[in-house]
């Protein structure tokens, strides 16, 4: 009973893992892993097909077979917000009503059905009302709006064994033109060729286009990227081959890589490709002071870098001139991003704060408050983790296990992403597979997190420009030619 993936879940080149779980109620079934190569389906099909994948023997006895149904997914960017209710349902449970659930199944076009979503259990009643639900158009129909969609209404056992109840047949089509008023479907039992008293009724539809990522950058919006590297001193003396700063002739350091990795794509998305570049956990000359937002260039009142290249090369000069020291302070560095995210809150501006640190976070507390307080501003954090430390703080600040919170308040929403970068290190020393592991996997969550701000605070892109279309060159009227005499 799980939901189908579709190809952008997986890339072309590599192997889909799938875990294939009982679930007991619906006919079957038991798998052990299978591995499928999506390529391989691809293969088998043009526009709609269905493979067979045997699975792999356990025990000595074959597990089953995977049905891989696999169609073109059209360019549909719609979805839709549907909610519907029950009406003298029919009666399954002894001592009760019924638990009534619907279970909605988009058909393919070799005329099987996948099911697309299934709604909560509404308990002891015979009129349930379900929670409204929103679903891509192409999760429902792959964007053919007259394409059938079969609705089955079932009983909830908590054994699994669901009764079954009747079902009825709808279409993308029929349901929008709902909208202004109720529709209302007859429940059948497909066993019994008589009509019923049954009913399901369509209570809204509400019909939405998706937006994305770069409808936003195409309408005028600005990405801004901040790096921050750490320089304390468990980094290791730069000049030093143990240093994880070490400036070898030879071949980037991790620091190096990740700022490089994450950088070339960010500026792809920057208009001016000027990054304000800084550092933190160092000892800054002549004073010897410890700051932790310094600019990496030297330059306090302009603290931005022309394209990667040359935050790299205020990197390596950075190195030079401060002492590496400590400790590993975050907070002050996100409150200085935040403040500038405060002061553009209108859509036009998104800031992206980058932090590479290798040690043990100091002032943890305050970080978690500070990521709070940036939650419900238009920013997002990345943090890559160097080095072989525990980097137990940072997973935690990442918050996918559990929402980030600050004496008893909770972030907004996730802004923050961690990657350890040894997970992605090439073994054999390929610096550019690295660097391309590193950054899909720190940029994966950006649009997301991203389209949550906008979408929370009704932000809609600007409008986008026209086309660009050359002109042809002027005619040049003959009297405005001249003959050039040549020797």
């Amino acid at each position: 009973m799980s939901e189908p993936i579709s190809a952008s879940d997986v890339y072309l080149h590599r192997l889909a893992v799938l875990r294939f779980q009982r679930r007991r109620g619906f006919g079957h079934v038991v798998f052990v892993w299978s591995c499928v190569s999506f390529t391989n389906v691809c293969k088998r099909c043009q526009y709609s097909t269905t493979v067979k994948e045997q699975t792999s023997i356990e025990n000595g006895k074959k597990c089953g077979t995977v049905i891989i149904r696999a169609e073109e997914l059209s360019n549909c960017r719609e979805s839709v917000m549907l909610q519907f209710c029950g009406n003298k349902l029919d009666k399954k449970d002894f001592f009760g009503k019924s638990d009534p659930f619907l279970v909605f199944y988009r058909s393919n076009e070799d005329g099987s059905y996948t099911i697309c979503h299934k709604t909560e259990v509404v308990k002891n009643t015979l009129d349930p009302v379900w929670q409204a639900f929103k679903i891509p158009v192409r999760a429902l129909c792959n964007g053919d709006y007259d394409r059938s969609i079969k609705v089955e209404v079932y009983d909830w056992d908590r054994d699994g064994g669901h009764d079954f109840i009747g079902e009825f047949s709808t279409s993308y089509r029929e349901m929008c033109r709902s909208q202004s008023q109720f529709h209302v479907y007859e429940v059948l039992p497909v066993l019994l060729p008589c009509s019923s008293d049954w009913q399901v009724t369509l209570l809204s539809c509400l019909v939405d286009t998706e937006l994305s990522f770069l409808d936003y950058i195409r309408g005028g919006m600005l990405l801004t990227c901040v790096l921050l590297c750490c320089c304390v001193w468990a980094a290791g003396n730069p000049s030093q081959p143990t240093s994880l700063h070490y400036m070898s002739p030879y071949q980037l350091n991790d620091y190096a890589v990740a700022l490089r990795a994450i950088g070339e794509i960010i500026q792809d998305y920057d208009s001016d490709k000027l990054f304000p570049a800084l550092g933190f956990g160092a000892k800054l000359p002549p004073d010897g002071r410890v700051s932790h937002e310094f600019p990496l260039n030297g330059n306090p009142q302009n603290p931005y870098c022309s394209g990667i290249d040359g935050v790299m090369e205020a990197y390596y000069q950075s190195l030079k001139s401060v002492r590496l020291y400590g400790p590993t302070h975050f907070s002050p560095v996100i409150n200085h991003v935040a403040r500038y995210a405060s002061a553009v809150t209108d859509g036009s501006q998104y800031f992206i704060l980058l932090i590479i640190s290798d040690g043990v976070i100091t002032d943890m507390a305050q970080t978690k408050e500070s990521i709070v307080n940036a939650a419900s501003l238009p920013m997002s954090i990345i943090i890559v983790g160097v080095g072989p430390a525990e980097f137990d703080e940072m997973i935690e600040l990442d918050g996918d296990e559990e929402r980030i919170s600050s004496q008893g308040r909770y972030a907004e929403r996730d802004i923050v992403q961690f990657v350890p970068f040894r997970d992605y290190i090439d073994r054999r020393g390929n610096h550019i597979l690295s660097m391309a592991r590193l950054a899909k996997e720190v940029l994966a969550e950006i649009p997301d997190q991203f389209l949550s701000y906008m979408r929370t605070r009704g932000i809609k892109p600007g409008p986008q420009p026209p086309p660009y279309t050359p002109c042809p060159p002027p005619a040049i009227h003959p009297l405005h030619t001249r003959r050039v005499s040549r020797i």
